[in-house]
């Protein structure tokens, strides 16, 4: 007898999405959650839920995604490339779409529909994406919620590269250091979203007519969505009212023709195949720091030579020269005594307020310093280093090659 459910796995390069369909089409079951890179273990779950759901009924199966090519030839299971997937999503439930817009958790894709179908995708490069997106949220000691929220009360947008994590992070950091606030730094990194997306795929064709958003990220961050909208300059009539538009890759997979029928026995098979392939054992050969006790011996002598003079700040009397190093992710505080000895430090995350953090630390140096001492100078450096000389009327900055130049100076004074 023909199937009565079409299934669908989509493992991305984050996430694992599994969809039920019937015959008419509809979503009848549906399963979203983050693989953390354990794929075989992940798709063993999923498949044992499917079991769950359907019992011995029948149905056809298939699988697509970035992840889902070599488990798919592992354990034998059919396998639908997932731009393919995605266009057959499409075509079959919002077919009047002209552009699809896609995010997810490492890649970007346009895809054009109509009389001159194309579709791009980006390359090795993550930028952009979701991926992007977490990492440039971390650094707000947020999630990707977490920047959505933010945004909502963003006003101003700032430019940031998003080309390039390392680029955009500096971008954030030197925002942040300035005082910038979270709420427009976090629109800005959505905003650079869409100019990623823009100018890198779309590379000057129009994204016009009906404009379908799809992937997690475009689903479950709606400022996200808007900025490409209001970009696009896209009215309600030309935004594809989209359901559960984080399933269409899966969908999209139990709609094709590649799908096959399978049985519970063939299922119950694939799930051991995944365990298996989800204890799969990375042998490496066999490293040591250390060949015996006296080889540790020496190195642990050799870098105890050149050593910091330490002081007690509680019993210390006279000028004390306060160095603080306001940097991208953490901020370090010294204090040092008239014979250069080291009487205070602080080290820890600026969580995402620089300016507030060298405050909270600061206050901590004046509590440590006794009556008998006294503040005679300070100086800033790193990435904070202005914002924070401004903040504490500090007597100076040094940018930070020079500040670790001179500091090298006192254990190798011919160093360049």
């Amino acid at each position: 007898m023909d199937s009565l459910w079409n299934v669908g796995i989509d493992i991305g390069s984050t996430t694992i999405k599994l969809v039920v369909m019937d015959r008419e089409k509809q979503l009848v079951y549906k399963n979203y959650a983050r693989h953390f890179s354990e794929i075989g273990a992940a798709l063993s779950e999923n498949l044992a839920c499917l079991k769950k759901v359907l019992g011995e009924q029948k149905f056809t199966f298939a699988l697509t995604g970035s992840a889902g090519m070599g488990i798919a030839q592992r354990i034998g299971l059919p396998f639908v490339q997932e731009v393919i997937a995605c266009a057959t999503a499409v075509k079959e439930l919002i077919p009047n779409t002209d552009t699809a817009v896609e995010l997810g958790g490492e890649d970007a894709k346009i895809t054009y529909f109509g009389s001159a179908p194309e579709q791009r995708m980006n390359g090795v490069c993550a930028g952009g994406t979701g991926s992007f997106i977490d990492h440039m949220a971390s650094l707000l000691s947020t999630d990707a919620l977490g920047l959505n929220a933010l945004a909502e009360k963003g006003r101003q947008v700032y430019t940031i590269a998003s080309r390039c994590g390392v680029f955009a992070k500096t971008d954030i950091q030197a925002l942040m250091n300035d005082g910038a606030e979270k709420a427009d730094i976090a629109l800005s990194i959505f905003q650079a979203v869409v100019n990623q997306t823009i100018g890198n795929l779309a590379q000057g064709r129009p994204i016009s007519g009906h404009v379908a958003f799809l992937g997690g990220p475009l689903h479950f961050l709606p400022e996200l969505r808007r900025r490409f909208i209001e970009t696009l300059k896209l009215d309600d009539e030309h935004v594809v009212d989209v359901k559960d538009g984080n399933y269409f890759v899966a969908m999209g997979a139990a709609l094709s023709e590649e799908s096959r029928a399978l049985d519970i026995s063939e299922l119950e098979s694939s799930m051991e195949k995944a365990k298996e392939a989800a204890t799969v054992e990375t042998r490496q050969a066999d490293f040591v720091l250390f060949e015996n006790e006296a080889e540790y011996e020496s190195f642990r002598v050799r870098h105890e030579k050149d050593k910091v003079k330490r002081g007690d700040i509680s019993i210390y009397s006279g000028p004390v020269y306060v160095g603080i190093d306001a940097g991208s992710t953490t901020t370090k505080i010294v204090a040092v005594g008239s014979d250069k000895e080291l009487l205070y430090t602080s080290y820890g995350s600026n969580h995402g307020s620089p300016l507030k953090t060298v405050v909270e630390e600061v206050r901590g140096l004046y509590r440590a310093l006794p009556e008998s001492a006294h503040i005679a100078g300070v100086y800033t450096t790193g990435y904070g280093e202005a914002i924070v000389k401004a903040a504490l009327h500090a007597d100076g900055g040094e940018v930070e090659t020079f500040a670790h130049l001179r500091a090298a100076q006192e254990f190798c004074p011919e160093v360049t």
